[in-house]
């Protein structure tokens, strides 16, 4: 009886881990957005995020939500040296995440400032 348990939780335990590790490694997607930063929080009350948000459209009709994990620190501060201008964003995206991580499952791992195309000359 004892053998059998032990096998049970070492499959339980096992799926586990799988599960977790398929979450942390491996991305859904990779992309690149560009849009104006209109918004960049750190929020929440037990587990702080970075959250911030991209407007692609006129009048943020299309408005593109995501995540900076707290290690990508570089990040950050471009982010913030580069609110409310035309940015370009380069992501990655998880099929799920964890709430330490962020709301989204978008997270950012690059910016650079970019040229608004609404600035004609």
């Amino acid at each position: 009886m004892k053998r059998i348990l032990g096998i049970i939780i070492g499959i339980v335990a096992l799926a586990l881990i799988g599960y977790f590790s398929f979450i942390y490694y491996v991305p859904y997607s990779t992309g690149i957005r560009s849009g104006e930063l209109i918004r960049l929080s750190h929020k929440g009350v037990m587990m702080k995020t970075w959250e911030g948000e991209l407007s692609q459209g006129i009048s943020g009709a299309q408005i593109f939500s995501f995540s900076v994990l707290d290690s990508d620190k570089k990040v950050i501060e471009d982010l913030k040296v580069l609110q409310g201008g035309y940015v370009k964003l380069e992501y990655v995206e998880k099929y799920k995440t964890f709430p330490w991580w962020g709301e989204t499952r978008f997270f950012v791992k690059a910016v650079e400032k970019e040229d608004s195309p609404f600035n004609v000359k």
